[in-house]
């Protein structure tokens, strides 16, 4: 096959991927190769692309490409008018991985009431595997290599650094605020809550919390109880910050 080129045109924030930071770049390419490698070899993940338009047509990423052709490519919240039924990314979704660094967004979001599952420890072929497991979880992450991988059908990649931007960042890419649930999951290992009487519980606390608390909750997987002690007013705050951030 005779070398052709393939000319990438990145709109919105994608260009926030590029080494160049260019939003236009041509490819050569000497054989038969899938829409998703070609955007992919440029280093912006398939998982940031909603839709993609060649001569007025959209593809999706199995798209053979054979020959010279010009691409349009959009980010998820840039996109144009046409072509909804062609999109490429899920819009609402409130099922979770993230990887070992995302700890402080991971405490947010169960405090916000969402399904996230995390192991500080978990490699990236633990996180792939649990993906096949159930790939309706969306997977958050840094590593952009991580979310090229062809089983990661959903997935975000945060561009700050900052544990609440993070934070805002997700509930706005997936639609999540009119779903915020607050303490109703464990913030240790992510199963749901639910009310205690003070007698079935009253052998786990400590003496000062038997006196001046009646409500509490326990984690229906790891039995780690909850009330509303002095750390209760600092969660409240960080929850009502990120409502603040959000409206």
């Amino acid at each position: 096959m005779s070398p052709f080129t393939v000319r990438l045109t990145f709109h919105g924030d994608l260009t926030f991927f590029l080494k160049s930071k260019a939003h236009v770049i041509e490819r050569t390419l000497s054989e038969k190769t899938s829409v998703k490698d070609v955007i992919e070899a440029v280093g912006v993940p398939h998982t940031e692309i909603d839709l993609i338009v060649a001569d007025g047509e959209p593809l999706d990423f199995s798209f053979q490409i054979e020959g010279a052709v010009d691409l349009d490519v959009y980010p998820f919240e840039q996109t144009p008018n046409a072509f909804p039924e062609k999109r490429l990314q899920a819009r609402a979704i409130a099922r979770f991985i993230a990887d070992g660094h995302l700890g402080k967004l991971v405490r947010d979001f169960r405090l916000l009431g969402f399904d996230v599952l995390y192991d500080c420890d978990a490699q990236d072929r633990q996180l792939i595997d649990q993906l096949k497991i159930d790939n309706g979880r969306a997977l958050l992450t840094r590593d952009r290599r991580l979310l090229m991988h062809s089983v990661v059908e959903h997935g975000y990649y945060l561009r700050s650094q900052d544990p609440l931007e993070q934070t805002i960042e997700v509930l706005l890419r997936f639609d999540l605020f009119r779903l915020i649930d607050p303490f109703t999951r464990c913030l240790r290992c992510n199963a749901g809550l639910e009310k205690a009487e003070k007698n079935s519980v009253i052998e786990k606390l400590e003496p000062l919390t038997k006196i001046y608390y009646e409500q509490f909750r326990r984690c229906t997987g790891c039995g780690q109880i909850y009330w509303a002690g002095s750390h209760f007013s600092k969660l409240q705050r960080r929850l009502e910050k990120i409502r603040e951030c959000c409206s």
